[in-house]
Protein backbone atom coordinates (compact mmCIF):
# COMPACT_ATOMS: atom_id res chain seq x y z
CA UNK A 1 0.00 0.00 0.00
CA UNK A 2 2.16 2.91 -1.26
CA UNK A 3 -0.19 4.85 -3.68
CA UNK A 4 0.08 8.76 -2.41
CA UNK A 5 -3.49 8.61 -3.97
CA UNK A 6 -5.68 5.34 -2.83
CA UNK A 7 -8.99 4.24 -1.33
CA UNK A 8 -8.71 2.01 1.78
CA UNK A 9 -11.92 0.33 3.26
CA UNK A 10 -12.88 -1.41 5.94
CA UNK A 11 -16.55 -3.97 7.05
CA UNK A 12 -16.86 -0.40 8.85
CA UNK A 13 -15.95 3.28 9.24
CA UNK A 14 -16.04 5.18 12.54
CA UNK A 15 -15.36 8.58 11.54
CA UNK A 16 -15.54 10.19 15.21
CA UNK A 17 -16.53 13.05 14.10
CA UNK A 18 -19.63 15.45 15.80
CA UNK A 19 -22.14 13.46 15.40
CA UNK A 20 -20.11 9.72 15.91
CA UNK A 21 -20.97 8.85 13.04
CA UNK A 22 -20.49 5.06 11.73
CA UNK A 23 -20.87 4.08 8.16
CA UNK A 24 -21.56 0.39 7.48
CA UNK A 25 -18.70 -0.66 4.30
CA UNK A 26 -17.32 2.82 4.79
CA UNK A 27 -13.91 3.88 3.03
CA UNK A 28 -11.78 7.02 2.94
CA UNK A 29 -10.17 8.52 0.18
CA UNK A 30 -6.24 9.92 0.68
CA UNK A 31 -4.59 12.29 -1.30
CA UNK A 32 -0.97 12.88 -0.32
CA UNK A 33 -1.45 12.34 3.10
CA UNK A 34 -4.30 13.75 3.54
CA UNK A 35 -8.37 12.81 3.80
CA UNK A 36 -10.13 13.73 0.55
CA UNK A 37 -13.52 12.41 0.80
CA UNK A 38 -15.70 9.95 3.36
CA UNK A 39 -18.14 7.56 2.48
CA UNK A 40 -19.40 4.04 1.63
CA UNK A 41 -16.99 2.25 -0.54
CA UNK A 42 -19.41 1.94 -3.71
CA UNK A 43 -19.99 6.08 -3.50
CA UNK A 44 -15.87 6.46 -3.30
CA UNK A 45 -14.97 3.62 -6.07
CA UNK A 46 -17.80 5.62 -8.47
CA UNK A 47 -16.54 9.06 -7.84
CA UNK A 48 -12.93 7.73 -8.15
CA UNK A 49 -12.99 4.74 -10.20
CA UNK A 50 -9.57 5.22 -11.58
CA UNK A 51 -7.67 5.16 -7.88
CA UNK A 52 -6.50 1.52 -6.29
CA UNK A 53 -8.57 0.38 -3.58
CA UNK A 54 -7.09 -1.42 -0.18
CA UNK A 55 -10.00 -2.95 1.50
CA UNK A 56 -8.50 -4.85 4.97
CA UNK A 57 -11.24 -7.51 5.30
CA UNK A 58 -12.67 -8.26 8.50
CA UNK A 59 -11.75 -4.44 9.86
CA UNK A 60 -13.46 -1.92 11.08
CA UNK A 61 -11.20 1.75 10.57
CA UNK A 62 -10.79 4.97 13.07
CA UNK A 63 -8.24 8.01 13.93
CA UNK A 64 -5.35 6.41 15.10
CA UNK A 65 -5.53 6.93 18.80
CA UNK A 66 -3.87 9.83 21.07
CA UNK A 67 -1.42 8.81 24.07
CA UNK A 68 -2.14 12.17 25.32
CA UNK A 69 0.52 11.58 28.73
CA UNK A 70 3.70 9.14 28.33
CA UNK A 71 7.11 8.55 29.17
CA UNK A 72 9.58 6.75 27.10
CA UNK A 73 11.58 4.10 29.09
CA UNK A 74 12.68 0.51 30.19
CA UNK A 75 12.31 -0.23 33.56
CA UNK A 76 8.92 -2.23 32.84
CA UNK A 77 8.37 -4.77 36.16
CA UNK A 78 11.30 -3.71 38.00
CA UNK A 79 9.54 -0.81 40.21
CA UNK A 80 6.68 -2.74 41.91
CA UNK A 81 4.29 -2.12 44.35
CA UNK A 82 5.53 1.41 46.10
CA UNK A 83 3.93 4.20 47.41
CA UNK A 84 4.66 7.11 44.68
CA UNK A 85 7.19 8.75 46.91
CA UNK A 86 9.42 5.75 47.59
CA UNK A 87 8.89 4.87 43.71
CA UNK A 88 10.10 8.35 42.39
CA UNK A 89 13.03 8.85 45.26
CA UNK A 90 14.13 4.98 44.84
CA UNK A 91 14.08 3.94 41.41
CA UNK A 92 12.69 7.11 38.56
CA UNK A 93 15.05 10.33 39.81
CA UNK A 94 18.17 8.14 40.46
CA UNK A 95 17.48 6.21 37.11
CA UNK A 96 17.20 9.98 35.89
CA UNK A 97 20.25 10.74 37.19
CA UNK A 98 22.09 7.89 35.51
CA UNK A 99 20.78 8.00 31.61
CA UNK A 100 22.58 8.28 28.97
CA UNK A 101 22.29 9.61 25.72
CA UNK A 102 21.82 6.92 23.65
CA UNK A 103 19.73 4.81 26.50
CA UNK A 104 16.96 7.76 25.69
CA UNK A 105 16.78 7.22 22.18
CA UNK A 106 16.30 3.16 22.76
CA UNK A 107 13.36 3.64 24.77
CA UNK A 108 12.01 5.83 22.44
CA UNK A 109 12.12 3.04 20.28
CA UNK A 110 10.83 0.53 22.32
CA UNK A 111 7.93 2.92 23.37
CA UNK A 112 6.89 4.14 19.84
CA UNK A 113 6.92 0.60 18.49
CA UNK A 114 4.79 -0.64 20.74
CA UNK A 115 2.32 2.32 20.67
CA UNK A 116 2.35 2.03 16.49
CA UNK A 117 1.53 -1.82 16.93
CA UNK A 118 -1.59 -1.39 19.19
CA UNK A 119 -3.18 1.73 16.87
CA UNK A 120 -1.71 4.49 18.55
CA UNK A 121 -0.41 7.02 15.75
CA UNK A 122 0.35 10.30 18.62
CA UNK A 123 2.42 9.73 21.54
CA UNK A 124 2.67 13.00 23.94
CA UNK A 125 5.87 12.14 25.27
CA UNK A 126 8.25 13.61 28.29
CA UNK A 127 11.50 12.51 28.33
CA UNK A 128 14.93 13.21 28.00
CA UNK A 129 17.71 13.75 25.79
CA UNK A 130 14.58 14.00 23.41
CA UNK A 131 16.33 14.95 20.18
CA UNK A 132 16.59 10.95 19.89
CA UNK A 133 13.26 10.64 20.67
CA UNK A 134 12.19 13.27 17.60
CA UNK A 135 14.70 11.45 15.30
CA UNK A 136 13.06 7.73 16.66
CA UNK A 137 9.22 9.61 15.63
CA UNK A 138 11.04 10.97 12.37
CA UNK A 139 12.21 7.36 11.08
CA UNK A 140 9.36 5.41 12.78
CA UNK A 141 7.04 7.31 11.25
CA UNK A 142 4.68 8.28 14.31
CA UNK A 143 3.44 12.06 15.81
CA UNK A 144 5.37 13.11 18.81
CA UNK A 145 4.92 15.95 20.96
CA UNK A 146 8.20 15.77 22.51
CA UNK A 147 8.05 17.81 26.28
CA UNK A 148 11.75 17.33 27.84
CA UNK A 149 11.83 16.37 31.52
CA UNK A 150 13.07 19.57 32.95
CA UNK A 151 14.40 20.73 36.38
CA UNK A 152 14.96 24.47 36.18
CA UNK A 153 16.52 24.12 40.05
CA UNK A 154 19.83 23.09 41.57
CA UNK A 155 18.40 20.21 43.73
CA UNK A 156 16.85 18.99 40.60
CA UNK A 157 20.10 18.80 38.39
CA UNK A 158 19.87 15.30 36.54
CA UNK A 159 16.80 16.66 34.36
CA UNK A 160 16.97 18.10 31.56
CA UNK A 161 17.40 22.34 31.11
CA UNK A 162 15.20 24.67 30.26
CA UNK A 163 18.47 25.78 27.62
CA UNK A 164 17.95 22.23 26.04
CA UNK A 165 14.24 22.42 25.78
CA UNK A 166 14.21 25.74 24.13
CA UNK A 167 17.06 23.95 21.42
CA UNK A 168 14.95 21.15 21.01
CA UNK A 169 11.98 23.33 20.17
CA UNK A 170 14.74 25.98 17.43
CA UNK A 171 15.79 22.33 16.03
CA UNK A 172 13.09 20.24 15.83
CA UNK A 173 9.67 21.89 16.63
CA UNK A 174 6.52 21.01 13.57
CA UNK A 175 9.83 19.27 11.56
CA UNK A 176 9.34 15.50 9.98
CA UNK A 177 6.51 16.58 7.98
CA UNK A 178 5.17 18.39 11.02
CA UNK A 179 4.52 15.43 13.02
CA UNK A 180 7.30 16.39 15.45
CA UNK A 181 6.13 19.59 17.74
CA UNK A 182 7.91 20.10 20.81
CA UNK A 183 6.67 21.92 23.91
CA UNK A 184 8.04 23.41 27.08
CA UNK A 185 8.06 20.92 29.70
CA UNK A 186 8.34 20.75 33.62
CA UNK A 187 8.82 17.77 35.57
CA UNK A 188 6.61 19.51 38.18
CA UNK A 189 6.20 22.94 39.10
CA UNK A 190 8.44 22.05 42.28
CA UNK A 191 11.25 21.34 40.37
CA UNK A 192 11.91 25.00 39.23
CA UNK A 193 13.05 27.49 41.33
CA UNK A 194 11.27 31.06 40.42
CA UNK A 195 13.57 32.05 37.32
CA UNK A 196 13.16 28.88 36.42
CA UNK A 197 9.17 29.03 36.22
CA UNK A 198 9.19 32.58 34.86
CA UNK A 199 11.50 32.06 32.08
CA UNK A 200 9.11 28.45 31.37
CA UNK A 201 5.92 30.56 30.43
CA UNK A 202 8.34 33.36 28.79
CA UNK A 203 9.62 30.01 26.34
CA UNK A 204 6.06 28.87 25.41
CA UNK A 205 4.62 32.27 24.94
CA UNK A 206 7.97 32.94 22.45
CA UNK A 207 7.16 29.98 20.46
CA UNK A 208 4.17 29.69 20.44
CA UNK A 209 3.81 26.04 21.73
CA UNK A 210 1.68 24.18 24.27
CA UNK A 211 3.08 23.76 28.03
CA UNK A 212 3.11 20.43 29.83
CA UNK A 213 3.63 19.60 33.96
CA UNK A 214 2.58 17.29 36.41
CA UNK A 215 0.24 18.44 38.93
CA UNK A 216 -1.97 17.53 41.41
CA UNK A 217 -1.28 13.68 40.86
CA UNK A 218 -0.86 13.15 45.00
CA UNK A 219 -2.87 14.27 47.37
CA UNK A 220 -0.14 15.49 49.64
CA UNK A 221 0.69 18.38 46.72
CA UNK A 222 -2.36 20.22 47.96
CA UNK A 223 -0.99 20.28 51.51
CA UNK A 224 2.46 21.71 50.28
CA UNK A 225 0.71 24.30 47.49
CA UNK A 226 -1.53 25.14 50.09
CA UNK A 227 1.68 25.93 52.29
CA UNK A 228 3.88 27.57 49.81
CA UNK A 229 1.02 29.46 47.84
CA UNK A 230 -1.43 29.82 50.23
CA UNK A 231 -3.74 28.12 47.11
CA UNK A 232 -4.69 24.87 45.50
CA UNK A 233 -2.19 23.76 42.73
CA UNK A 234 -4.44 25.17 40.06
CA UNK A 235 -5.17 28.44 41.58
CA UNK A 236 -1.38 28.83 42.13
CA UNK A 237 -0.71 28.31 38.64
CA UNK A 238 -3.27 30.58 37.24
CA UNK A 239 -1.53 33.23 39.58
CA UNK A 240 2.13 32.65 38.52
CA UNK A 241 1.00 33.41 35.01
CA UNK A 242 1.51 29.39 33.60
CA UNK A 243 -2.09 29.96 32.12
CA UNK A 244 -1.47 32.60 29.59
CA UNK A 245 0.59 29.82 27.54
CA UNK A 246 -0.81 29.04 24.46
CA UNK A 247 -1.79 25.84 25.77
CA UNK A 248 -1.25 24.41 29.29
CA UNK A 249 -2.04 20.82 29.82
CA UNK A 250 -1.75 19.30 33.36
CA UNK A 251 -0.82 15.62 33.87
CA UNK A 252 -2.49 13.43 36.12
CA UNK A 253 -5.04 16.37 37.55
CA UNK A 254 -6.28 14.06 40.34
CA UNK A 255 -6.89 16.01 43.19
CA UNK A 256 -8.57 19.36 41.25
CA UNK A 257 -11.53 20.08 42.62
CA UNK A 258 -14.74 21.41 41.03
CA UNK A 259 -13.64 25.48 42.28
CA UNK A 260 -10.45 24.50 39.93
CA UNK A 261 -12.68 22.84 37.73
CA UNK A 262 -14.56 26.10 37.11
CA UNK A 263 -11.40 28.06 36.78
CA UNK A 264 -9.06 26.14 34.26
CA UNK A 265 -12.43 26.18 32.26
CA UNK A 266 -12.26 29.99 31.38
CA UNK A 267 -8.76 29.07 29.81
CA UNK A 268 -7.13 27.05 27.73
CA UNK A 269 -5.96 24.23 29.93
CA UNK A 270 -6.17 20.38 29.05
CA UNK A 271 -5.94 17.40 31.62
CA UNK A 272 -4.16 13.86 29.94
CA UNK A 273 -6.39 11.77 32.40
CA UNK A 274 -4.08 8.24 33.47
CA UNK A 275 -6.42 5.73 34.96
CA UNK A 276 -4.33 2.70 35.19
CA UNK A 277 -1.29 4.62 36.43
CA UNK A 278 -3.61 6.60 39.23
CA UNK A 279 -4.67 2.90 40.16
CA UNK A 280 -1.27 1.61 40.28
CA UNK A 281 0.71 3.87 42.27
CA UNK A 282 -2.84 4.18 44.39
CA UNK A 283 -2.67 8.13 43.56
CA UNK A 284 -6.70 8.57 43.32
CA UNK A 285 -9.73 8.75 41.09
CA UNK A 286 -9.94 12.02 39.07
CA UNK A 287 -13.23 14.02 38.49
CA UNK A 288 -12.89 13.29 34.61
CA UNK A 289 -16.75 13.66 34.07
CA UNK A 290 -16.94 16.76 36.05
CA UNK A 291 -13.97 18.26 33.59
CA UNK A 292 -15.87 17.39 30.37
CA UNK A 293 -19.15 18.73 31.70
CA UNK A 294 -17.65 21.61 32.40
CA UNK A 295 -15.90 22.13 28.77
CA UNK A 296 -11.99 21.11 29.94
CA UNK A 297 -10.86 18.92 27.08
CA UNK A 298 -9.93 15.53 28.69
CA UNK A 299 -7.52 13.26 27.09
CA UNK A 300 -6.11 9.43 27.89
CA UNK A 301 -2.68 8.73 28.41
CA UNK A 302 -0.77 5.65 29.57
CA UNK A 303 1.81 7.31 31.73
CA UNK A 304 5.49 5.80 31.30
CA UNK A 305 5.91 2.03 31.14
CA UNK A 306 7.01 1.52 34.61
CA UNK A 307 3.72 2.95 36.17
CA UNK A 308 1.57 0.99 33.67
CA UNK A 309 2.67 -1.37 32.52
CA UNK A 310 1.95 -1.29 28.96
CA UNK A 311 1.05 1.74 26.30
CA UNK A 312 -2.17 0.14 25.13
CA UNK A 313 -4.49 2.63 24.82
CA UNK A 314 -7.12 0.57 24.42
CA UNK A 315 -6.58 -1.47 27.79
CA UNK A 316 -6.24 2.48 29.16
CA UNK A 317 -10.02 3.18 27.47
CA UNK A 318 -11.18 0.05 28.79
CA UNK A 319 -9.94 1.28 32.66
CA UNK A 320 -10.96 4.85 32.34
CA UNK A 321 -14.78 3.86 31.57
CA UNK A 322 -14.50 1.10 34.39
CA UNK A 323 -12.78 3.74 36.95
CA UNK A 324 -15.55 6.28 36.11
CA UNK A 325 -18.21 3.74 36.80
CA UNK A 326 -16.85 2.77 40.10
CA UNK A 327 -16.30 6.31 41.62
CA UNK A 328 -19.89 7.21 40.80
CA UNK A 329 -20.74 3.67 41.47
CA UNK A 330 -23.39 4.40 38.20
CA UNK A 331 -22.91 1.94 35.54
CA UNK A 332 -23.84 4.24 32.58
CA UNK A 333 -21.17 6.52 33.95
CA UNK A 334 -18.03 6.80 31.37
CA UNK A 335 -20.19 5.63 28.34
CA UNK A 336 -17.99 4.24 25.77
CA UNK A 337 -18.72 6.70 23.51
CA UNK A 338 -17.05 9.22 25.73
CA UNK A 339 -14.02 7.50 26.44
CA UNK A 340 -13.88 6.74 22.66
CA UNK A 341 -13.50 10.78 22.06
CA UNK A 342 -11.20 11.19 24.99
CA UNK A 343 -8.70 8.98 22.91
CA UNK A 344 -9.70 10.67 19.55
CA UNK A 345 -11.06 14.11 18.83
CA UNK A 346 -10.92 14.92 22.46
CA UNK A 347 -7.36 13.66 22.86
CA UNK A 348 -6.28 15.38 20.08
CA UNK A 349 -8.37 18.83 21.11
CA UNK A 350 -6.39 18.29 24.99
CA UNK A 351 -2.95 18.72 22.69
CA UNK A 352 -4.24 21.46 20.37
CA UNK A 353 -4.19 18.84 17.46
CA UNK A 354 -7.71 18.59 16.41
CA UNK A 355 -7.97 20.15 13.30
CA UNK A 356 -5.42 18.38 12.26
CA UNK A 357 -6.02 14.66 13.34
CA UNK A 358 -8.67 12.80 15.79
CA UNK A 359 -11.56 12.13 13.55
CA UNK A 360 -11.70 11.03 10.15
CA UNK A 361 -12.96 14.13 8.11
CA UNK A 362 -11.88 15.94 4.71
CA UNK A 363 -9.11 17.61 5.01
CA UNK A 364 -7.65 16.49 8.31
CA UNK A 365 -4.38 13.91 8.41
CA UNK A 366 -4.86 10.44 7.31
CA UNK A 367 -4.17 9.08 10.85
CA UNK A 368 -6.36 5.91 10.14
CA UNK A 369 -6.35 2.37 12.35
CA UNK A 370 -7.92 -0.89 11.32
CA UNK A 371 -8.95 -3.00 13.94
CA UNK A 372 -9.74 -6.40 13.24
CA UNK A 373 -13.34 -7.67 13.92
CA UNK A 374 -13.31 -11.15 13.27
CA UNK A 375 -12.02 -11.87 17.07
CA UNK A 376 -13.66 -13.73 19.65
CA UNK A 377 -13.43 -10.47 21.63
CA UNK A 378 -15.40 -8.48 18.89
CA UNK A 379 -18.15 -11.42 18.58
CA UNK A 380 -20.55 -10.90 17.73
CA UNK A 381 -19.88 -7.40 15.49
CA UNK A 382 -22.72 -5.54 14.54
CA UNK A 383 -22.05 -2.26 12.30
CA UNK A 384 -25.57 -1.19 12.19
CA UNK A 385 -28.95 -2.23 13.07
CA UNK A 386 -31.20 -2.66 16.22
CA UNK A 387 -27.80 -4.61 17.78
CA UNK A 388 -24.85 -2.30 17.31
CA UNK A 389 -22.43 -2.50 19.32
CA UNK A 390 -19.24 -1.28 17.69
CA UNK A 391 -18.26 1.73 20.45
CA UNK A 392 -18.91 -1.14 23.23
CA UNK A 393 -17.00 -3.74 22.02
CA UNK A 394 -13.70 -1.15 20.82
CA UNK A 395 -13.96 0.29 24.28
CA UNK A 396 -14.39 -2.73 26.92
CA UNK A 397 -13.56 -5.36 24.45
CA UNK A 398 -10.31 -4.63 21.86
CA UNK A 399 -6.84 -5.26 23.09
CA UNK A 400 -4.32 -3.46 20.74
CA UNK A 401 -3.00 -6.70 19.58
CA UNK A 402 -6.53 -6.71 17.60
CA UNK A 403 -5.14 -3.96 15.27
CA UNK A 404 -4.00 -4.36 12.34
CA UNK A 405 -2.91 -1.74 10.48
CA UNK A 406 -1.54 1.54 11.41
CA UNK A 407 -1.26 4.77 9.27
CA UNK A 408 0.28 7.92 9.45
CA UNK A 409 -0.10 10.63 7.25
CA UNK A 410 -1.51 7.97 4.76
CA UNK A 411 1.71 6.49 4.97
CA UNK A 412 1.37 2.21 6.54
CA UNK A 413 3.21 1.39 9.32
CA UNK A 414 1.99 -1.27 10.72
CA UNK A 415 0.28 -3.78 8.13
CA UNK A 416 -1.06 -6.70 9.23
CA UNK A 417 0.37 -6.58 12.84
CA UNK A 418 3.76 -6.35 11.60
CA UNK A 419 5.91 -3.29 11.84
CA UNK A 420 6.92 -1.79 8.76
CA UNK A 421 9.39 0.68 9.43
CA UNK A 422 11.72 -0.93 12.03
CA UNK A 423 12.82 -4.45 13.08
CA UNK A 424 11.28 -4.94 16.39
CA UNK A 425 13.29 -7.59 17.33
CA UNK A 426 16.39 -5.45 16.93
CA UNK A 427 14.59 -2.61 19.02
CA UNK A 428 13.95 -5.76 21.68
CA UNK A 429 17.59 -6.77 21.73
CA UNK A 430 18.53 -2.86 21.95
CA UNK A 431 16.88 -2.80 25.36
CA UNK A 432 18.36 -6.10 26.37
CA UNK A 433 21.68 -4.78 25.42
CA UNK A 434 21.63 -1.36 27.21
CA UNK A 435 19.42 -1.81 30.04
CA UNK A 436 22.15 -3.86 32.56
CA UNK A 437 24.11 -0.87 32.49
CA UNK A 438 21.87 1.65 33.32
CA UNK A 439 20.40 -0.62 36.56
CA UNK A 440 23.84 -1.11 37.56
CA UNK A 441 24.68 2.55 37.83
CA UNK A 442 21.66 3.08 39.29
CA UNK A 443 22.30 0.60 41.86
CA UNK A 444 25.59 1.75 42.51
CA UNK A 445 24.31 5.40 43.10
CA UNK A 446 21.50 3.93 45.66
CA UNK A 447 24.34 1.98 47.75
CA UNK A 448 25.93 5.72 48.23
CA UNK A 449 23.05 7.31 48.57
CA UNK A 450 20.81 4.95 50.69
CA UNK A 451 18.09 7.45 51.22
CA UNK A 452 17.27 8.09 47.46
CA UNK A 453 16.56 11.81 45.50
CA UNK A 454 15.56 14.31 47.76
CA UNK A 455 11.93 15.24 46.64
CA UNK A 456 10.74 18.30 46.72
CA UNK A 457 12.69 21.66 47.77
CA UNK A 458 12.48 23.57 50.77
CA UNK A 459 10.34 26.47 50.02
Amino acid sequence: MTETTKIIAGDALLTMDAGNRVIADGAVLIEAGRIAAVGTLAELTVAHPTVAVHKTADTVLMPGLVNAHAHSGFLRGTAEHLPVWDWLTLHINPMHRMLQPHEAEAASWLCYAESLLSGTTTVVDMWRYMEGSAKVAEAIGSRLVAVPYVGEHPDYDYFDTLDMNEALIESWHRKADGRVNVWVGLEHLFYADEAGQRRAIDMAKKHKTGFHTHCSEAEIEVAEFLKRFGKRPMFALEELGFFETPLAMIAHGVWIDPSEIEMISTYNVSVAHNPVSNMKLASGIALVDDMIKAGVAVGIGTDGEKENNNFDMFEEMKVASLLGKLKDRDAAAMDSWQVLRMATILGAKAIGLDHEIGSLEVGKRADIIAVRCDTPRMTPFFADGPYFNLQHNLVHAVRGSDVAMTMVDGKVLVEDGVLKTADIKVIIAEIHRVAPGLFARRADWLAQNRGGTMQWTKA
